[in-house]
């Protein structure tokens, strides 16, 4: 009974001194916790400026300006050309976030991400629902502008055996009345890292 006991407090002073903390980090800070893959701070940084971008280019000011005249834009889903699983909605939701904040755009939801729009109006056949209450047809604004773009990887192995990773953020802002590309964007990030890391 004795030993057990010993055992016991041993095995407890174990684990108690392998104990880690959990801590809050600053996930938008690019100066610590690097990782090869690319992390919250590479999107938030990559969106942040590229609406930036669009958001000071002349030819996004709306000619109804002083009047409160703004363009609608509607974001596509981004292309992953990476090695990893990546949720690019990050990067498409802060873009939009961005946008609608500078108070210069509208962003649609109605084609394609958000499919209430389309369905409450075929509520108009329930006996349930007032008629008068469902929204009517010819009143869903097309937007002016599409946003599209793509996440690309490049490795490259340098001589020391370590890998040079580099990710292409590149979008590209059409008008969809003439189908010209009014802005387009690159942003590239670019880590280093040992052979041993992954970047998927």
């Amino acid at each position: 009974m004795k030993k057990l006991a010993i055992a016991t407090t041993i095995a407890l002073a174990t684990l108690s001194g392998c104990k880690t903390t959990t801590a809050y980090i600053d996930a938008s800070d690019t100066s610590t916790n690097v990782v090869a893959a690319l992390s919250y701070a590479d999107f938030s940084k990559a969106a942040n400026e590229m609406a930036d971008d669009i958001t000071n280019n002349k030819l996004m000011t709306h000619p109804q300006a002083d009047v409160g005249g703004r363009y609608i834009v509607y974001v596509n889903d981004i292309e992953n050309d990476t090695m990893q699983r990546l949720d690019t909605d990050q990067l498409t939701k802060s873009l939009r976030v961005k946008l609608l904040q500078s108070g210069k755009f509208l962003v649609t939801t109605a084609f394609g991400e958000d499919d209430a729009t389309q369905k409450m109006r075929q509520l108009k056949d329930s006996k349930m629902v007032k008629k008068s209450s469902v929204k009517g047809d010819n009143q869903v604004l097309a937007p002016d502008f599409s946003l599209s773009g793509k996440i690309l990887q490049r490795n490259s192995s340098l001589d020391n055996g370590d890998t040079r990773i580099e990710y292409y953020f590149q979008m590209t802002l059409t008008n969809i009345e003439n189908g010209l590309a009014y802005w387009e964007g690159e942003r590239v990030v670019g880590k280093v890292s040992d052979g041993s890391s992954v970047s998927w």
